[in-house]
């Protein structure tokens, strides 16, 4: 019997440092019918030539939001299933196989989170690895990167208004529809912040925050529960493995502290701007 395709999308920007790597890492996956699709918005680099040097679609469109390239990744699938990678990440071999097999086996399955381990030299790369191990069974900071691309069309693919948590409202809609999007796979997607920049970081999260007055009165019970301080920093003071390593807990603390000052500064300037 064949294997159901798997269309692998993945959207870029000036990604010529990062993307060959996360490229052969799908090249080399023990699953094989998968078709990639790199879907760019206008690079300076050479990302859309190396693209072409392994991708089976490479399109270059007019985007503003990663949100915008993904749903046209969508519409240009062929795939049963749509896996959403960054082109900063790169897979284990075993991934697309894992997910296939769970969703597979269960129709009731309408998406798999792959977790993420993050890579990097700097401090605060193995502050927010640390962090990430913090989440695992926590059920709301893990978004399903591999769903079913039938379910995906029905609810409209990604909120293209969002940037705050924007992968989170594909999941979420599926959900609504009555399928489980919680399951995870046991190989890993690994995240490389190979020029981690402080500053920059924050930027982003300022950035994010602009639309996070959106995604909460969208997604109101789900979004509350994501933003809340006190439900985070209850999470990190509720978990053993927090206080076994004391300077990198104390870094996560400082992290997210600046994470919500930046955040909720942007989120003022959002609402105002609306």
């Amino acid at each position: 019997m064949e294997l159901p395709l798997v269309s692998i999308i993945i959207p870029t920007y000036n990604s010529e440092k990062t993307l060959e790597k996360c490229l052969r890492s799908i090249k080399n996956q023990t699953y094989k019918n998968i078709e990639i699709i790199v879907v760019d918005k206008g690079s300076k680099d050479k990302t859309v030539e190396i693209a072409k040097k392994y991708a089976d679609k490479v399109f270059v469109v007019n985007a503003k939001e990663r949100s915008e390239q993904k749903n046209f990744g969508i519409k240009k699938a062929e795939g049963k299933y749509v896996c959403f990678i960054d082109s900063d990440m790169y897979l284990e071999e075993n991934v697309i196989k894992e997910c296939v097999d769970i969703c597979e086996k269960d129709k009731k399955i309408g998406g798999v989170c792959i977790p993420v381990r993050d890579i990097g030299k700097s401090f605060w790369v193995k502050v927010i690895s640390f962090e990430r191990e913090l989440y695992k069974g926590s059920g709301i900071i893990e978004a399903a990167r591999f769903l079913r691309k039938d379910l995906v069309k029905k609810v409209g693919g990604f909120d293209e208004d969002v940037v705050f948590f924007e992968e989170f409202t594909l999941p979420q809609k599926i959900e609504k529809l009555g399928f489980d999007t919680k399951k995870r796979c046991k190989s890993y997607v690994v995240h490389d912040f190979h020029d981690f920049n402080f500053l920059n970081y924050l930027k982003k999260k300022y950035y994010y925050g602009k639309t996070a007055w959106k995604y909460v009165k969208k997604y109101k019970e789900y979004g509350s529960r994501q933003i809340s301080p006190l439900r985070r920093f209850g999470l990190f003071f509720r978990n053993k493995k927090f206080y076994s390593k004391p300077l990198l807990a104390l870094g996560v603390i400082i992290l997210k502290s600046l994470e919500y000052l930046v955040a909720g500064m942007g989120y003022i300037v959002g609402k105002l701007e609306r």
